[in-house]
């Protein structure tokens, strides 16, 4: 069955306070166009900046997920992102006045709770999935943190916590399918020991803690000096921490008894949501947190730029830059101009572009003129003038611009290039464009068969005058 994008079918306005930062938040989540994502949008900046929800935006990862672009940052992400995503919504504009996601109750039902009342509206698009192909391992040994993403038709997380408490022990928590999302992991809530708060506090987080937003697993004994910090900080009396003992403050019902390891795995929804796709597959996931788990994103999002690599293309359809209008963009001249047309451009992602291999160049009057062979080097500068096209469409004038090789790394040839082939190059962005530095993956194929691969570091320069 054909799966279509979705938003949602009016906007929605929630307020609250925000965990770290203790100051209110105005939150209007909007329906969005195809193709858009989650994105944010700074309300109380000078220029409303955009910060798009993708793991190459993820800057900390201190008890919470913060992304920044575009001049503009945004805190405690996930809870929010977990909601979305696990409600099957693709796109949303999501305006914020304010520097963070207002914690609410510590977990995702407020937000669920509040896409179900406004409903979700089924766009004309098809949902693009991120369908696993291969087995990926991940470990952080300094963080005893462990993933494993295996094949499968659904999106099934399983999770391991152990905290080597005898409080909380060692806790599992699975996910069958993300239609399970709602009534089986949203409204469980974020968790913190007690021997913790008092590095938030003295940190400057949880300004906006509660017993409210939290469960506060207390196993140790505090003193009374950080008893009275502490109940400062939540604006609470000191005799609720009086006689704590092993439990939970303030005899909070859990919702599970596993809640804790529910929460991890919300956390990981929310987090793993910056690949930018739907994902199917099975996440097992060992002592995870917000940096392993956006770890873990990028090894999954370069896998997926991997496997979008795996191209059955048509070389029949109609390029969007012919040779004249290529001369009109790349210094290059004959014979050094390497590539005759440009067949796909996507922005921030990828270009794909074709190369004719012809037995009157002038490279094989000399390179084995007896048995023609394209020179591997030419192979990577046809993939570097491919992908100045990706560099250059950043840029407003770019016959005003050139690129300039910076580096070349991991380059491997895997079949001979010959008169009479066709060369297609795919450039792959590994990274968003930062300071006219681009870092790309470039793949070479005839008859869609992989022939050379590497990675490029480029950079972009506008051009003196004398040139």
């Amino acid at each position: 069955m054909v799966e279509k994008q979705t938003t949602l079918a009016k906007p929605i306005t929630i307020e609250g306070i925000g965990l770290h930062t203790g100051k209110p938040v105005k939150l209007v989540i909007n329906p969005a166009p195809e193709d858009h994502w989650f994105v944010f949008k700074r309300t109380d900046l000078e220029g409303q900046p955009t910060i798009l929800a993708d793991v190459d935006n993820v800057t900390t990862t201190q008890r919470g997920t913060t992304l920044e672009q575009n001049g503009g940052e945004v805190h405690t992400t996930e809870h929010l992102l977990a909601a979305l995503y696990g409600m099957g919504v693709d796109n949303a504009l999501i305006e914020v006045e304010g520097p963070e996601i207002p914690i609410l109750d510590g977990s995702a039902k407020p937000f669920v709770k509040a896409i179900k009342e406004a409903g979700i509206r089924e766009q004309n698009a098809i949902r693009q999935y991120f369908v696993l192909d291969e087995n990926l391992k991940y470990e952080n040994l300094e963080k005893d943190a462990e993933f494993l993403a295996v094949p499968d038709e659904e999106y099934r997380i399983t999770v391991m916590v152990d905290y080597h408490s005898p409080l909380l022990g060692t806790q599992h928590a699975s996910m069958y399918n993300i239609r399970e999302f709602e009534e089986e992991i949203s409204s469980c809530r974020t968790f913190v020991f007690l021997r913790e708060l008092m590095n938030l506090v003295n940190a400057g987080l949880i300004k906006g803690g509660d017993v409210g937003n939290a469960i506060v697993m207390v196993d140790t004994a505090i003193s009374e000096e950080e008893k009275q910090k502490l109940a400062h900080t939540f604006d609470k009396p000191a005799s609720m921490l009086q006689e704590t003992g092993i439990g939970i403050l303030n005899n909070v019902e859990l919702s599970f008894e596993n809640e804790p390891a529910r929460h991890k795995l919300l956390d990981i929804i929310g987090d793993l949501a910056l690949v930018g796709k739907h994902i199917k597959g099975h996440i097992l996931a060992a002592r995870p947190g917000h940096m392993t788990n956006c770890e873990f994103a990028r090894v999954l999002k370069l896998q997926m730029r991997k496997q979008s690599t795996k191209i059955d293309f048509d070389l029949n359809k109609e390029s969007i830059f012919n040779i004249e209008q290529i001369k009109e963009t790349l210094p290059h001249r004959y014979p050094m101009l390497l590539v005759d047309k440009i067949m796909e451009l996507k922005k921030d992602d990828y270009v794909v572009g074709v190369k004719n291999v012809t037995a009157n160049e002038d490279m094989f009057n000399g390179h084995f003129p007896e048995e023609a062979v394209m020179p591997g080097v030419l192979i990577v500068e046809a993939m570097a003038q491919t992908g100045g096209f990706l560099i250059l469409a950043h840029v407003d004038d770019p016959k005003n611009f050139s690129t300039y090789f910076a580096k070349i790394d991991k380059v491997r040839f895997k079949q001979k290039v010959v008169p009479g082939d066709t060369l297609v190059l795919k450039l792959v962005l590994l990274s968003p464009i930062r300071r006219g530095i681009a870092h790309m993956h470039g793949y070479a194929y005839v008859r869609n068969k992989l022939v050379a691969e590497g990675e490029l570091l480029a950079q972009i320069a506008r051009k003196t005058k004398d040139e």
